[in-house]
């Protein structure tokens, strides 16, 4: 089996009409030798700012000297992005392999594991063969069905900022989406909880106390914010300085659940100095998230696709470009809340170009383009993404305007490529 053999493989099992439960990747991975025993956790669940507060855990572990692995989804250009060992992506021979094995043991069980499934016992079987010492991993969806959550109790768990978001799968309230989220809370397990509001809070108190689990709630009273810019920013918390070149004050907030997460690994034994603290934060990477790509004219990249992220990002081009001329760049998918997401961001902008992301949720641009007219400014629809990125950057120019793309992050990998990044 070659890699696009085993992509095939993996992108043509559906999940859709799959009943929720951890019962099919068990028995997977009990086929596979239980690998997850041997492996130890972080485990981040959220609805926003998990893959960033992962991506800065990942980078402090590596800068201590250990062995981590990383697992997130989605990806924005390749399949492989998923997977880290060290900041190094698997290889693609290294997938195949994976698949090639669990391809005839999937395929036996009467119910069928799912692509996602499949890919996080692919994953943890990765893992356990390279020795890694930890593993910061993502939860995919939800928390408590999610087939992340097969792991034995994480040596810490975080849970990040909770909104609504697939709420056909986890429900139509934050009280129901916080449940699902802290199905990840193990008995006598340790977590961080980005500082939420109301009963949420209080869900994940409960359950807490329900599974003898110590919660950490971060005061984000005590960041001091001292320096702020496109290249990056500095902070205090708590009496230490730390910067991190991730933009927006909810990168801040993630980035003291990620300290709190740090302080709770020290107390389990991991020797993890403050200088690999402050060097990872410092050398974290995360892209599309609020990533500038191009500096004539500016060109940010932003895969915010939320209710919650689309007042991220507008607080984030408030802040950056408070005179600025903008044009919107946007592209959503049908079931996510466009309408929420547009009322947000349409009114900072001058000018919208629209475009259809690359899936079969995808939102037509001129479905979309429709939905903007309404704000009363001109809307261009395009026919692909490089068609929407060379027309923003136009229209930027004529209006001497920043540029900003939003909406997905299936299209974020595609706007990236065209400036050349990979």
């Amino acid at each position: 089996m070659d890699y696009k053999e085993a992509l095939d493989y993996i992108n043509g099992v559906s999940w859709q009409s799959t009943k929720p439960g951890l019962e099919r990747v068990s028995a997977l991975l009990e086929k596979l030798g239980n690998p997850q025993n041997e492996l130890h956790f972080v485990h981040v669940a959220g609805t926003n700012g998990k893959g960033s507060i992962c991506a800065m855990l990942a980078s402090v572990l590596k800068c201590a000297g250990l062995k981590t692995g990383l697992f997130t989804s989605p990806y924005l250009s390749r399949f492989t992005e998923r997977m880290k060992i060290n900041g190094k992506e698997i290889e693609e021979t290294q997938v195949a392999a994976l698949v090639e094995e669990i391809k005839p043991l999937a395929d036996s069980m009467e119910d069928h594991p799912t692509e996602f499934e499949m890919m996080t016992a692919a994953a943890l079987l990765w893992f356990c063969r390279e020795k890694c010492n930890v593993v910061v991993l993502e939860v995919g969806l939800g928390g408590r069905f999610d087939a992340t959550n097969i792991i034995p109790r994480p040596d810490c768990a975080v849970i990040a900022n909770i909104g609504l978001d697939h709420t056909a799968i986890l429900g139509g309230t934050l009280e129901q989406i916080a449940f699902e989220k802290a199905g990840i809370i193990k008995e006598n397990s340790s977590v961080v909880l980005y500082q939420q509001f109301g009963e949420v809070m209080e869900i994940v108190r409960d359950i807490c106390d329900a599974r003898n689990a110590e919660l950490t709630v971060p005061d984000f009273d005590d960041i001091l914010p001292e320096f702020d810019s496109l290249e990056g920013q500095v902070f205090s918390y708590r009496g230490d300085a730390y910067a991190i070149p991730l933009l927006g004050e909810h990168q801040l907030n993630n980035a003291v659940c990620a300290i709190e997460a740090v302080n709770i690994l020290r107390k389990a034994g991991y020797s993890i100095e403050q200088s690999a603290l402050e060097a990872g934060l410092y050398a974290v990477t995360w892209p599309a998230r609020f990533e500038v790509v191009h500096d004539d004219p500016v060109f940010v990249v932003d895969g915010g696709h939320n209710p919650q992220c689309a007042y991220a990002l507008a607080e984030g081009i408030r802040k950056y470009f408070p005179e600025d001329r903008r044009v919107l760049l946007l592209g959503m998918l049908k079931d996510k809340d466009y309408s929420a997401v547009v009322s947000t961001l349409a009114p900072l902008f001058d000018e919208f170009v629209t475009v259809t992301p690359n899936s079969v949720r995808a939102l037509p641009a001129e479905e979309l383009a429709e939905v903007l007219k309404t704000y009363g400014k001109p809307v261009t629809v395009c026919e692909s993404i490089p068609d929407g990125v060379q027309t923003a950057m136009d229209i930027a120019r004529e209006l001497d305007a920043m540029v900003c793309s939003a909406g997905s992050l299936y299209i974020c990998g595609e706007i990236r490529e065209c400036f050349y990044l990979k």
